[in-house]
């Protein structure tokens, strides 16, 4: 089994960077894991529409590089499906069974992710409405990833 996660922009923060491995670890159980940073496209703070979708293709562009044909991915997107953690951890469990064992999650930039990126998605999963960092969308992805593993290893973890 392998999870591949890629995100967009380098992860500066310790803090930040302490939780993911501390989960990537526990992860190392179960999975080959790999976190792949693509660099994200520099812009000024005030862009037209078609500077923004110019800056989410390039992005997009980075991001497909890195994705495979086999690999099962997942968009985390706002418009994506809402999941609970045992419906992912469901979703996990079959597809591992049924021959998926490449899984691909992709967290956009702080404009999101480029139509190409979302059309190549097996899935877009959405972690609710609100609006949070890119880079702390990254720990918290890798906790949930994590905890999937616990809840279809039936252990207390999840509780």
């Amino acid at each position: 089994m392998n999870i591949k996660i890629i995100g967009v922009g380098k992860l500066k923060e310790k803090y930040l960077k302490d939780g993911i491995a501390e989960y990537a670890k526990r992860l190392h159980k179960f999975a080959k894991v790999e976190i792949i940073e693509v660099p994200d496209e520099k812009a000024p703070e005030q862009l037209s529409q078609a500077q923004m979708d110019q800056v989410m293709a390039k992005e997009g562009d980075r991001i497909l590089n890195k994705i495979k044909d086999k690999e099962y991915v997942f968009a985390l997107a706002i418009k994506g499906t809402e999941r609970s953690s045992e419906e992912l951890a469901a979703e996990i469990d079959h597809l591992t069974t049924t021959g998926k064992s490449d899984l691909t999650f992709v967290i956009g930039g702080s404009l999101g992710l480029a139509p190409d990126v979302l059309k190549r998605a097996n899935t877009q999963i959405s972690f609710g409405r609100f609006t949070l960092p890119h880079q702390l969308m990254r720990l918290v992805l890798t906790e949930q990833i994590y905890r999937s593993f616990m809840i279809n290893a039936h252990t207390p973890y999840h509780k």
